[in-house]
């Protein structure tokens, strides 16, 4: 026995996906100007769970790959959750300075408590790290708003 090569077995998948996309284009089908969900959604055996033979489409793949050409309200909506999901993350950061501000401090007060004579030098570091925290904390402030209003 020869094993097939698996390059073999592509191809012949490559055309049997491309006769059954011809044959659905030729016969006039419907189902390839609706989106897949509504294909999907549309069919008994979705709704009711029962498998039958006559109803499952030939190639699942020739429906997936006009899919891409067609624009709707729910991809709108998820493009517009994306936005929501991804400005909810970028502003994770200002926790991060918000914690950062109390840690310096926070060490302002045990440096002040160890050695009161460097008082003066010990606020001009926490107002230092207190800048550069403030600062990081609204850069993600920023890209946050630049998500939700520049894209």
């Amino acid at each position: 026995m020869v094993p097939l090569n698996i390059n073999v077995l592509s191809v012949a998948y490559f055309k049997h996906v491309c006769v059954c996309l011809l044959a659905q284009v030729r016969a006039g089908s419907r189902a390839l100007y609706r989106p897949l969900s509504a294909s999907v959604m549309s069919r008994p055996d979705a709704r009711t769970g029962e498998a039958s033979l006559a109803l499952v489409p030939q190639s699942p793949v020739s429906q997936v790959a006009l899919r891409g050409f067609q624009t709707s309200s729910v991809s709108r909506d998820i493009d517009t959750a994306a936005k929501f999901i991804g400005a909810g993350a970028a502003t994770v950061g200002v926790a991060g300075s918000g914690a950062g501000i109390g840690t310096v401090f926070g060490s302002l007060i045990i440096g002040y408590a160890r050695n009161p004579s460097l008082k003066q030098q010990l606020f001009s570091y926490a107002i230092l790290g207190f800048a550069l925290s403030e600062a990081m904390g609204l850069f993600c402030l920023m890209v946050a708003f630049l998500i939700l209003f520049a894209m």
